[in-house]
């Protein structure tokens, strides 16, 4: 194997700066200690085409290679569609529907999205291992993030971790809300100790979104909102705490006659790609449900 060539086992970088180590050049590239241990037991750290070792003192130009070997999926794979909005080498970015669970778990071992991620990396002959970056409640609908190696996943992560991702929103909520923007600023953290609800609490941990008035409709509003924090449920707590409840949401709110969950949709990303670490974003269409919402409430 060529090992200087890209591709999606290979990633490889050109050293541009002098008197760093192997290790030292890697850590600057942010790969993890974590990684960087795991590759260099396996010997999949090369410098123009060799393996050698990590005190190595690197030159100017010399290109560096990390390989991400093949994996074994043990998600049960199953055909359905997916709506893929982006792909390559590192990331699948999809936009997912409602009433569709992310994870395996102990009460949803089929039908949910892994099992149609693991169906379509068979049928492309991709050997990877599932890993989703990001996250999203069972009926909120909009973009997911799917790294494609252990690289892509860790560089994402750390962007996340960072809030150095721009995370944009659209939500359907109850009543009409006054301030055409604001900023809630408030902890969340659980509201009992079992409990999959949350709530405001000043024991919580911080939690930031922003919102702007995108339309005023029929005793509803719909709202643009951006979160700095990634805390569990975040927008349909918050949005509750201040007399607000995304219509259909049933945990903070109440069941909606018009759509059978809650009306909220991540319909925009931005990131930096983990390989170019160039910005790139993506967006998710407004889905059938919501646009029929929308209408319904302008009449």
């Amino acid at each position: 194997m060529d090992y200087l060539v890209e591709n999606e086992n290979n990633i490889v970088f050109k050293c541009t700066k002098e008197n760093l180590t192997l290790e030292e050049f890697l850590f600057d590239q942010e790969l993890s200690g974590r990684l960087f241990r795991k590759l260099y037991k396996a010997k999949h750290i090369y410098v123009n085409g060799e393996f050698q070792r990590k005190d190595l003192k690197l030159k100017i130009g010399d290109m560096v290679s990390v390989y991400m070997e093949d994996e074994i999926s043990n998600v049960e794979p199953e055909k359905m569609d997916l709506d893929i909005v982006y792909e390559d080498h590192d990331l699948l970015i999809l936009n997912k529907k409602s009433d569709m669970v992310v994870h395996l778990t102990k009460s949803h071992e089929t039908n949910t999205l892994s099992n149609g991620i693991a169906y379509y990396f068979q049928e492309k002959n991709i050997k990877r291992k599932i890993r989703f970056v990001n996250r999203l409640d069972m009926d909120t609908t909009g973009l997911l993030i799917v790294a494609k190696n252990p690289f892509a996943h860790q560089q994402i992560a750390i962007q996340f971790e960072n809030n150095t991702v721009k995370k944009k929103y659209l939500a359907l909520v109850d009543g009409i809300v006054e301030k055409n923007q604001d900023i809630i600023d408030r902890p969340i953290g659980r509201e009992e100790e079992r409990s999959i609800k949350k709530v405001v609490t000043k024991d919580g941990q911080r939690a930031l979104t922003k919102y702007k008035v995108k339309e005023r409709l029929k005793n509803t509003t719909l709202l643009d909102i951006q979160i700095y924090t990634g805390r569990s449920h975040q927008i349909r707590v918050h949005l509750n705490h201040i007399g607000h409840p995304i219509i259909g949401d049933v945990l903070y709110g109440k069941e909606s006659p018009y759509i059978k969950r809650q009306a909220l949709h991540s319909y925009y990303l931005q990131i930096k790609h983990p390989r170019t670490k160039e910005s790139i974003e993506f967006n998710a269409i407004l889905p059938e449900d919501m646009t029929r919402l929308i209408n319904l409430m302008k009449d």
